[in-house]
């Protein structure tokens, strides 16, 4: 049977890369003494946006660090093509597989093809998949979140941080997947105030257009949002969001992170004070454990691996003071973060 685990949380650390290049994209190449012998260690292939995009792919890349530093392996990741064909991401994952690499891990649900190609030629390597849990075969972790409820939380705060009663959400791709934290974020601002007006846009109907990649298209819808009158806007676009988050510090109002701590990352070092909060997706942590189960504990996770409030898989960062000392928004989330745990609140997907 396929077993259905916990994400626990991990932390960050750093490992030395050398650059390479591979047919399927460019990619970094990192060693170890120690594995001769056995797999040379984890294989990571990125979502649209790539490395660097100080959210979600990012997120992917330091739980990928830190399992090399940890238990002592190799790893290879590897960057998306633009304008690239399902073939291409399937191509991907059989040359890491077939190199050696064990797990191998598509980052973002448009590997869900690729995957499960690559897994039925390899069935002793174990495959991931993070934010699609249908491939459904016994060498594969599909490893999913409940982005709804940090959505949620997102919601309370940005509608207790508002001084307008107007707040927005920017959608990378019109997708089921975004629409999670659209509908999450809805509700839980309404919980507050059930007459706040919520803009909402979503950058483009296809990754292709690049709605997860254009930090110009993020830009130019969050201004939009802001000259309309919401002060507080939140994006689930991957690397777009960076232009979002740059509109609303020119604008000086809030702009609500996603699945990293946006706060943190340098390349944002000179908005981080016009970022609120983040809605965290604890994608380092899966990668890592996902990596821990195959290297260390030779008992790789199979089937559906669900993050949520409830075992850490999802939250909202508190890096920025401002968010910290705001008392009554803290008690606010505090309480919706109960309710959502204990079942009296129910957090609308769609």
């Amino acid at each position: 049977m396929r077993r259905v685990s916990r994400i626990t949380i991990a932390g960050v650390a750093t490992a030395a890369l050398a650059v390479t290049v591979s047919a399927c994209g460019s990619s970094s190449t990192s060693s170890s003494s120690s594995t001769e012998g056995k797999s040379k260690g984890i294989g990571l292939a990125y979502d649209v946006g790539g490395k660097g995009d100080q959210s979600f792919n990012d997120a992917a890349y330091a739980g990928f660090e830190k399992a090399q530093k940890d238990f002592g392996v190799g790893g290879r990741d590897v960057e998306p093509t633009d304008n690239e064909s399902d073939a291409d991401k399937t191509q991907r994952l059989i040359t890491l597989a077939k190199a050696g690499y064990n797990p191998v891990i598509g980052v973002g649900f448009a590997y869900a093809g690729a995957v499960k190609e690559a897994a039925q030629k390899f069935p002793k390597v174990t495959f991931g998949i993070i934010d699609d849990n249908q491939t459904q075969a016994n060498n594969v972790a599909d490893m999913v979140f409940h982005e709804e409820q940090s959505s949620y939380l997102a919601g309370v705060a940005a509608a207790k941080a508002t001084k307008k009663n107007h707040i927005g959400f920017i959608g990378g791709v019109d997708v089921p997947l975004i629409h999670k934290f659209e509908a999450g974020y809805e509700q839980g601002a309404k919980s507050v105030n059930p007459k706040i007006k919520i803009e909402s846009q979503y950058l483009t109907q296809t990754a292709q257009e690049g709605g997860f990649s254009s930090p110009d298209k993020g830009e130019n819808a969050a201004n939009g949002q802001i000259d309309a009158g919401a002060d507080v806007v939140y994006a689930a676009a991957g690397l777009s969001g960076q232009g979002v988050i740059k509109s609303a510090a020119e604008h000086k109002v809030w702009a609500i992170g996603v699945d990293s701590d946006q706060y943190k990352q340098q390349a944002l070092a000179k908005y981080k004070a016009y970022i609120l909060t983040s809605a965290l997706k604890n994608v380092e942590g899966a990668v890592y454990d996902l990596s821990k189960s195959v290297i260390k504990d030779k008992k790789p996770l199979t089937g559906e691996i669900r993050g949520s409030l409830d075992n850490g898989g999802v939250g909202l960062s508190d890096s920025n003071p401002t968010f910290q000392k705001n008392a009554d928004m803290q008690a606010a989330i505090k309480k919706a973060e109960q309710g959502i745990k204990d079942g009296s609140i129910k957090v609308k997907t769609s």
